[in-house]
């Protein structure tokens, strides 16, 4: 199986390989005791890597390259250092196929010996079950489907902002339109094998992803004179399926779909090796599904040269020419393709160049990061990190609860809360990037920040689709759906992400008031930075939901655009984070969306947004927030006051577009904010595609559970003075009908003519004997459920646990005024 450990193994002197390489594991693991002195025990050896500095991470690293070794490298950490190297060879080689080293940790760790070898194990202490990242232990390596190989590198970018503004490219109206001519007349240079598509679903992972030896997808070089580009993409957030040769400069791409789907193709990012310098090399895309783009209207994609990094210090850039964007002349008949095609002249021979369709931010990226908060001795103390859950491949999803520490329990109470999130669609980093604005921001000493500690208790979800970042993904997780269409979800298993992330948030809001939930977006259609929120019903808020962005656009003038933003609420987005946490009771819901372009706005037109405009942006969140919480509100009623003109204006456009004449004055609550607002667009799967095939079934016996569980509920049980006022009270319902069925039956009567009390005794005892033989009727429910009879009212004792609306819609010692139905406008009052 292994022929070159068979011929390393045969020029030792060793009489059988495996008979040593057993007696030193068995003794490693405690179980063996013999020759004690030769090795190191259990307890020596887990002494001696732990303390290793090569493999931990500590708050001492700088730099990412120490703190994640190669896996080869993390498994022979585990192993004594004195085994002989033919040993040393052997695991290596088994290492590669086989599970048993693909753990970073050790299956018996939890148990120790002495120095000496002696059978008084003892129990380590236990691991900590909620908070991560502490000196002495191992980053969480990513974990992979079994389909997908991943090639033993660590990738590592240096952040850069470039210098000059980056501008938008200005078509000239000569550019090339390339046509399609696939591989039948090129030569495939690259193609990855058994990609999992529709009609397949996940079914388990491991770090490092596909078992064996990884093959070698690009060409061989015949020479140093053979200009062919080598590719590669089989790295995290990686995604590029096959690149065909169609001329000497010139290649043709094709992006690997979703996992499990057969759709959503729009993230790039690949590696190109053996570059020229003084070539025009020609890149075309050929499966891209959207018909809009922001390559259309001047955006470049992003290239990374490790030789400029190294030598100039020099990161990411916006590079390219004769760009176009324009649809394909080959399709598969079921959907139309699209394709994006750029010239680049590259800076280096034989240089390593990257391609990005935005600034990557990976999981181990995010993974870097959060160490270095959990080893600071002073954003540990405010800030606590834990998890939320695992994602479905197994991968940590992380929750940061960030607050100041309150003097006594009435203040920690009285904090009101602020949810954030990112990366639910894996393909839009830009998010992360505005997360990580916000997070530096927020973790600073700054006066602003210590302030917004002490008022605030902030709930940050920094990555919600880890599997999806790790396998270049561009919507989906490895459900092969887009999470952010499934917050309605029963199937804690296939989805439990955003399960648990609404759930966390439903308890956040029996603790306390949440005042701000936003999910971090990227937008491909728009440029700038915008908002989307959710119209608010009560006319004690009205436009209320609109002064936090108003507010924003005004602290960002030249980055976010509050014309972009869009607040209507439509049946397609109900399983959206906004919608759903707004109908939890969240009134400033919004989804933040980022352009991958740049700015038409201010200092900044027509240039293109850098990672540093976008870590701004969270700045600008935590000013706001500021802003919007003003005990002076002076700011929040100018906002107000701003957003009825505005709105009044764009009720005048819109009849004029129609052609109609209205007088506003008399008939504001006649129009409906519905008709005024266009629907959100840009989402490349605004309907939902339902759940996959594997997972109806499931989802059909969980709704009939739920359905089950409600029959079968009982009433919640009542204390006795409860009980005995519930009998009062049905004991004078009775007598009540009982008098009742006596006037009723005497009402033939004249009026002058007396009653006999022997007859009306006579009557009630009648009626009493028929109801003890009639059925019981049930008793009235003291849950507090609002009446069908609208005059009736309830009784003295019952009025304090009736349920009252949080808004009231009219104030005490004012008329009555007309409720309108949901979505109109409402005037000011």
């Amino acid at each position: 199986m292994f022929p070159a450990l068979e011929t390393e193994v045969k020029q030792e002197t060793l009489p059988d390989p495996y008979e040593d390489f057993m007696y030193h594991h068995l003794q490693y693991y405690g179980y063996f005791k013999g020759h004690r002195g030769s090795l190191p025990t259990s307890a020596t050896h887990q002494h001696v890597w732990k303390n290793n500095p090569r493999y931990l991470l500590s708050g001492s690293f700088g730099e990412r390259q120490g703190m994640i070794p190669d896996p080869l490298q993390k498994e022979k950490l585990l192993w004594p250092t004195c085994i002989s190297s033919p040993v040393h060879r052997q695991i290596e080689a088994v290492s590669r196929d086989s599970l048993m080293l693909s753990s970073p940790l050790l299956k018996s760790r939890q148990l120790l010996h002495d120095e000496f070898g002696e059978v008084n194990p003892c129990l380590r202490e236990p691991r900590d079950l909620f908070t991560f990242f502490s000196s002495s232990g191992p980053l969480q390596a990513p974990r992979w489907p079994i389909e997908c190989e991943v090639i033993k590198e660590n990738l590592h970018h240096i952040e850069w902002v470039p210098p000059q503004p980056e501008y938008f490219y200005q078509p000239t109206g000569n550019e090339k339109l390339p046509e399609i001519v696939g591989e039948e007349k090129g030569t495939v240079v690259f193609q990855l094998d058994s990609v999992p598509t529709e009609g397949s679903y996940f079914t388990s992972s491991r770090v490092g992803g596909k078992r064996g030896i990884i093959k070698e997808l690009a060409v061989t070089l015949q020479g140093p004179e053979d200009k062919t580009l080598l590719f590669e993409s089989r790295f995290e957030s990686g995604n590029l399926q096959k690149a065909v040769r169609v001329d000497t400069y010139e290649y043709e791409l094709t992006l690997r779909t979703d996992l499990y789907t057969n759709k959503h193709t729009q993230w790039f990012y690949f590696r190109v090796q053996n570059t020229r310098k003084d070539a025009t090399y020609r890149f075309t895309i050929v499966n891209l599904l959207k018909p809009k783009s922001l390559y259309t209207i001047g955006m470049k994609p992003l290239m990374y040269s490790q030789l400029d990094a190294k030598t100039h210090n020099i990161g990411w850039r916006r590079e390219g020419n004769e760009i176009r964007y324009y649809k394909n002349n080959r399709d598969d008949g079921q959907q139309a393709f699209y394709c994006l095609t750029w010239t680049i002249q590259f800076p280096h021979d034989q240089d390593t160049c990257f391609f990005a369709h935005f600034y990557p931010y990976t999981y181990t990226d995010l993974q870097c990061y959060l160490l270095s908060v959990a080893n600071n001795p002073v954003q540990s103390q405010f800030c606590k990190l834990r998890t939320l859950c695992r994602s479905l491949a197994g991968n940590t999803v992380y929750l940061l609860t960030i607050t100041n520490p309150s003097r006594t329990p009435q203040e920690a109470a009285a904090k009101k809360a602020v949810v954030l999130s990112a990366r639910v669609h894996p393909g839009e980093s830009n998010g992360s990037w505005v997360m990580k604005g916000f997070l530096d921001f927020i973790l600073s000493n700054s006066p602003d920040a210590q302030l917004l500690r002490d008022i605030f208790v902030f709930k940050v979800v920094p990555m919600l689709n880890p599997d999806g970042v790790i396998v270049g993904n561009y919507r989906c997780s490895l459900a092969g759906r887009d999470l952010n269409r499934h917050y309605k979800t029963i199937l804690k298993e296939s989805f439990p992400c955003i399960w648990y992330t609404r759930n966390m948030i439903k308890r956040l809001l029996e603790e306390r008031e949440v005042l701000l939930y936003c999910d971090f977006h990227g937008h491909s259609r728009k440029n700038n930075i915008f908002l989307y929120g959710c119209n608010n019903n009560d006319r004690k808020y009205w436009l209320h939901e609109r002064v936090f962005p108003l507010m924003l656009s005004k602290n960002a003038p030249d980055k976010f655009s509050f014309h972009s933003c869009n607040f209507k609420v439509q049946k397609c987005k109900e399983g959206t984070g906004r919608v759903v946490m707004w109908r939890m009771g969240i009134l400033n819901s919004y989804t933040m969306e980022s352009t991958f372009g740049g700015s038409t706005l201010g200092n900044k037109r027509d240039t293109h947004f850098t990672t540093e405009d976008l870590k701004s942006l969270g700045y600008h969140v935590c000013d706001t927030l500021l802003d919007f919480c003003d005990p002076d509100r002076t700011k929040f009623m100018q906002c107000l006051t701003e957003l009825k003109e505005l709105l009044q204006q764009e009720i005048h456009k819109k009849f004029n577009e129609l052609g109609q004449d209205m007088d506003l004055e008399g008939s504001w609550s006649d129009i409906c904010l519905s008709d005024i607002e266009s629907s959100t667009s840009g989402s490349d799967s605004s309907l939902s595609d339902g759940l996959p095939v594997h997972l109806l079934n499931v989802a059909d016996e969980l709704n009939q559970k739920k359905k089950m569980y409600k029959k079968k509920k009982k009433k919640p049980l009542q204390t006795r003075k409860q009980r005995n006022e519930q009998y009062q009270k049905n004991n004078l319902m009775q007598e009540l009908k009982l008098t009742e069925d006596a006037l009723s039956q005497l009402h033939g009567r004249d009026k002058g003519t007396s009653l006999d009390p022997s007859k009306m005794t006579s009557i009630l005892t009648k009626n009493k004997e028929r109801m003890q033989t009639e059925k019981p009727r049930p008793t009235v429910s003291c849950s507090p459920k609002r009446s069908t009879n609208s005059s009736q009212e309830p009784a003295a004792d019952m009025k304090s646990h009736w349920s009252r609306n949080r808004y009231p819609a009219t104030k005490r010692g004012r008329a009555t005024m007309t409720v309108y139905p949901s979505l109109h406008i409402y005037t000011y009052p």
